[in-house]
C-alpha cells in the first residue's frame, strides 16, 4: 500500500514567521541590531586566524571536525596521536571566539542577551551573527584559526592521566558529517573526498579512545542513555515531516571527547584558583518514579537516589531489551530533569553532575553557540595569562542564572516550532491510532510523544492516572498548525509493555540533562 502524500505547509501559514514569533514570545532578539552589524562588519579575518608568535602552531596536525551535514558554526576540532605504552594523546581545539568578540562589545552584549543559538529546524537563530558563527569564529575547512587546545593523555583503560590547556593556531583539514562518518565507521559507506588516509587513521584512533573514555565513565557510574531527538523537516517542495535523529557512533565519539574536555577545563580552572560556571544536574526529585518504573521490569532500586545502582540497571536493560531501551531512556531523562549553570568557587560546595558522576564539569566547547562557554573561555585565557578573572563572582552567578533561563526558553521555542511542523504533518491523520509514551504530567496537562512519527501532543481525554514513562495507545483527535496544538485521546494500555504503572505525581517534561 502506498503511503499517503505528505501535507504541504498551508499558504497562509509561514513556518519561518511562526519561528520568529516564537522567539519574540520567549523574549529573544531574533534580529541583529545595527550597532552589532557595524561592529561585525569591522571584524578582522587576521584576528581570527591567530598569531603563531604567542601560540603553538599546530596547523600541520590532521585536525578534523564532525557535525551535522548542514552545520557551519564549527567550533570544535580533534586530533589524536598514539604514544608508547598504549597511551593516546588527544587534542581538542576550541575556537577562540573571544579574540573576535571582546568582552563588553556590542556583539558580546547581544550574545549575552540571547545566551544561546536556537535551532528550530526551520530557521536557525545564531547567538553570534552569521559572519562570525559561520565564518570568522568557525573552523571552516582549510582556514587557519586561533584556538584554545585542551590536551589529554588517555591510558588504555580510559583514564585521563594528564591534561593541559594552551593557545594555538590550527587548520581544519576535513569538514566531516555525523552520518557519513558513522556509516564509514560501521563499514557501510565511504568518507567524502576530505577523508584522506591520514584522516581515516585519525578517525579510527579517535573512535578507539572515545570508547575507552566511555567505558571508564560507565565504570565510575555515569549514565549511558540512548535518547532520540525529533527534528522538523521542511522540504523544497514545501511538504513537512518530523524525523528521528538517533545518537550514532560518530555522535558518541564527539560527545565522549567533549565531556572529557569539559571535565579537564573545570579542573584546570580549579587548579588555577579561578571561579567558574559549572554545569550541574541535581539529584532527581522524582527518584520514586524511577524506582517504580524499575519495579515494573522486575528490578529493585534503592529508596534513596543511587547513581551507581541506576547506571547498573540501565546497562542491564540495554542488554535485555535493546529495541525498547530508547523508550526507557526517554522516561529516565524526563524524570532526571534538565541541567543548569551555577557559580563555583574553589573550595566551595561541590557542583555535582548526577548523570555524569562527576564534581568537575563545565561547558567550554561551544563558545560560538552558548554564552556560558564564551565566559568560560575568557576565564581560561585569564588563568593562562596569570591575570585576575575577567568577571566578579556576582557577575558569574548572574550569567549562570541567565544562561539557564535562556536555555529553558530556547527549548520552548524549539518545541513550539516542532509542534507547528508536527501539526501540519499530522493534519491528514486525524482518527488514526498510535503507540505513545507519557513524557510530562503537569498542572497544564498530560503530554505524550508518539513512537512513530515522533510527534508530541497533549492528551485531552483519558489522561487520569497516567504518569511519566507509561506506554499507552492514543488516537489523534485534532491538529491546529496556527497554535501548534496536537490533541490525543488515550484509548488503551499497551499490554505487552512492562513499564506500565499507575501512580500519582508530576513530571516536568524537560530533557537535555547534560
Amino acid at each position: 500500500m502506498l503511503s499517503p502524500p505528505l501535507p504541504a505547509v498551508p499558504a497562509a501559514f509561514d513556518l519561518r514567521v511562526a519561528a520568529r514569533r516564537a522567539m519574540l514570545d520567549n523574549r529573544f532578539t531574533p534580529d541583529v541590531p545595527a550597532a552589532v552589524q557595524a561592529e561585525v562588519a569591522r571584524a578582522s579575518e587576521h584576528a581570527s586566524s591567530g598569531n603563531t608568535t604567542h601560540a603553538r602552531d599546530l596547523r600541520p596536525l590532521f585536525w578534523s571536525s564532525i557535525d551535522n551535514d548542514n552545520s557551519l558554526d564549527l567550533d570544535q576540532l580533534a586530533a589524536a596521536e598514539q604514544l608508547e605504552g598504549g597511551d593516546v594523546r588527544v587534542r581538542i581545539a576550541i575556537a577562540d571566539v573571544d579574540v573576535v568578540v571582546p568582552k563588553g562589545s556590542a556583539t558580546d552584549q547581544f550574545a549575552l542577551a540571547n545566551a544561546t543559538s536556537v535551532y528550530t529546524g526551520v530557521v536557525t537563530f545564531p547567538m553570534l551573527p552569521d559572519r562570525l558563527s559561520a565564518d570568522l569564529t568557525s573552523f571552516k575547512q582549510d582556514g587557519d584559526r586561533a584556538a584554545l587546545v585542551v590536551e589529554l593523555v588517555v591510558t588504555s583503560d580510559g583514564t585521563v592521566r594528564s591534561y593541559d590547556v594552551y593557545p594555538s593556531v590550527v587548520t581544519n583539514h576535513a569538514k566531516l558529517a555525523y552520518n557519513s562518518v558513522d556509516a564509514w565507521l560501521e563499514g557501510q559507506g565511504a568518507l567524502p573526498s576530505a577523508g584522506t588516509t591520514q584522516i581515516q587513521q585519525q578517525l579510527r584512533l579517535q573512535d578507539s579512545v572515545a570508547q575507552r573514555l566511555r567505558a571508564a565513565r560507565a565504570k565510575a557510574g555515569a549514565l549511558d542513555l540512548d535518547t532520540v531527538e525529533a527534528e522538523p523537516v521542511v522540504r523544497d517542495d514545501h511538504t513537512v515531516d518530523i524525523q528521528l535523529v538517533r545518537k550514532t557512533r560518530a555522535h558518541r565519539l564527539i560527545e565522549d571527547f567533549m565531556i572529557a574536555a569539559n571535565i579537564a577545563m573545570a579542573q584546570f580552572l580549579d587548579a588555577h584558583g579561578s571561579p567558574s560556571i559549572r554545569r550541574v544536574v541535581r539529584t532527581p526529585k522524582r527518584w520514586d518514579r524511577i524506582v517504580a518504573l524499575a519495579a515494573t521490569l522486575g528490578e529493585k532500586l534503592p529508596a534513596e537516589p543511587d547513581l551507581a545502582a541506576l547506571s547498573a540497571f540501565l546497562v542491564k536493560r540495554r542488554q535485555v531489551n535493546p529495541d525498547r531501551f530508547s523508550d526507557l531512556s526517554l522516561a529516565v531523562v524526563k524524570l532526571i530533569g534538565p541541567g543548569e549553570y551555577v557559580l563555583y568557587t574553589p573550595g566551595g560546595a561541590a557542583a555535582v553532575h548526577f548523570g555524569l558522576a562527576t564534581h568537575d564539569y563545565t561547558h567550554s566547547t561551544a563558545p560560538n553557540r552558548r554564552y556560558a562557554d564564551l565566559a568560560t573561555q575568557r576565564l581560561l585565557k585569564a588563568a593562562l595569562a596569570g591575570g585576575p578573572p575577567p568577571y566578579t563572582n556576582d557577575e558569574l552567578s548572574q550569567i549562570a542564572s541567565h544562561c539557564t533561563e535562556r536555555e529553558d526558553a530556547a527549548r520552548k521555542v524549539e518545541r513550539q516550532v516542532r509542534k507547528d511542523v508536527a501539526a501540519v504533518s499530522m493534519s491528514h491523520r486525524v482518527g488514526q491510532a498510535f503507540d505513545a509514551i507519557v513524557t510530562g504530567v503537569t498542572p497544564k496537562g498530560t503530554f505524550v510523544r508518539v513512537v512513530s512519527p515522533p510527534v508530541e501532543g497533549r492528551i485531552m481525554r483519558g489522561e487520569q492516572g497516567l504518569d511519566v514513562g507509561d506506554k499507552i495507545g492514543v488516537t489523534l483527535l485534532s491538529t491546529d498548525p496556527v497554535r501548534g496544538f496536537i490533541d490525543f485521546a488515550a484509548v488503551r494500555d499497551m499490554v505487552d509493555d512492562k513499564l506500565r504503572i499507575l501512580s500519582g505525581g508530576h513530571g516536568d517534561g524537560s530533557s537535555r540533562y547534560r
